[in-house]
Order: C-alpha cells, then sequence, then structure tokens
C-alpha cells in the first residue's frame, strides 16, 4: 500500500456511528482529530472512545510494520 492511501477507522457508539477517514502517514493529525472531537460538548463522542480508537490505531500499525517485516526479512542490511 503507498504512503497516501486512504484509511479510516470507525466506532459503532449505540445507534451512532464515528468515522474517521485519514491518509496513511497522517497518524498524528488523526490523533489531534479525535481529541478535538473527544473536547467537543455538542457530541457524545468521549475520551474512552477516543482511547479505543487510538488502541485500534496502534494495533493497525503494529500490524502494518509485521507485514513490512515479514516482507523484508530476507533483506540484508548492512551497515557501514
Amino acid at each position: 500500500m503507498n504512503a497516501t492511501a486512504k484509511r479510516q477507522l470507525v466506532l459503532n457508539k449505540g445507534a451512532e456511528k464515528f468515522i474517521f477517514r485519514y491518509h496513511s502517514g497522517c497518524e498524528d493529525d488523526l490523533l489531534d482529530a479525535l481529541i478535538e472531537q473527544a473536547k467537543d460538548p455538542r457530541t457524545t463522542f468521549d475520551w474512552f472512545d477516543a482511547a479505543v480508537l487510538s488502541f485500534k490505531l496502534a494495533q493497525s500499525l503494529m500490524g502494518q510494520a509485521d507485514e513490512l517485516l515479514q516482507n523484508n526479512r530476507n533483506t540484508e542490511i548492512r551497515l557501514a
């Protein structure tokens, strides 16, 4: 998947659905958006929701890292 791939995190909360779309490589912007949403008293999205989605994001990034390591495990790394 290329660096500009579009990704999304979805949270179903009762009858509501929160969808956060972001580009791969812009996860820091996504975390900022989760914080802003949790601070907004006009929504039911709270700090627990932000923590859940942050955890899901971390799991996704770890999975991507594992995939990269598996794909490159036969690549020799030389230090000069």
